[in-house]
């Protein structure tokens, strides 16, 4: 017999509850008025699309930083978490543009070079690409001439 309130969406493939269950389990116990009246601050939010985005939800967790970046946007983190979570949901074009933001607000962010790069890279812009992953490079240590002479 199926149970009609059963969701598979609910359940990750391995039968574990999704990520986001877990983030919303912690608010069972609150002792708000009302928890249909509960918001979310932009930190549990924040929480909830690092499990996400852990648990390979790119597009759930892009959602969920979004709402962050637009409430908190002087933060790097989430703006560079929701940059990765376009990234690999192939939403390149605005995972070219936080990483744009990043990369001017904080110029010395080697992974956001990187990220940029490598976004450039997926765009099909491998010119542009290069620029930003040699200054990542050099932001890390490792540059391609140290490479080639440590092989």
């Amino acid at each position: 017999m199926v149970d009609d309130n059963f969701n598979f969406n609910d359940y990750a493939p391995n039968g574990e509850p999704a990520a986001d269950r877990w983030a919303s389990a912690l608010h069972l116990f609150d002792d708000g008025a009302g928890t249909a009246q509960y918001e979310e601050s932009a930190l549990e939010r924040w929480e909830r699309a690092q499990l996400l985005f852990e648990a390979k939800d790119y597009t759930k967790a892009a959602r969920l930083l979004a709402d962050v970046v637009d409430e908190v946007p002087e933060l790097t983190a989430p703006r560079l978490l929701l940059a990765r979570s376009y990234y690999h949901s192939a939403q390149l074009n605005r995972a070219e543009e936080q990483l744009r933001v990043v990369v001017e607000r904080d110029p010395v962010e080697h992974y956001a070079h990187l990220m940029l790069g490598r976004t450039l890279e997926r765009l099909g812009r491998r010119d542009e690409a290069a620029v930003w992953l040699r200054l990542a490079g050099a932001f890390s240590g490792d540059l391609p001439e140290d490479r080639a002479l440590r092989a």
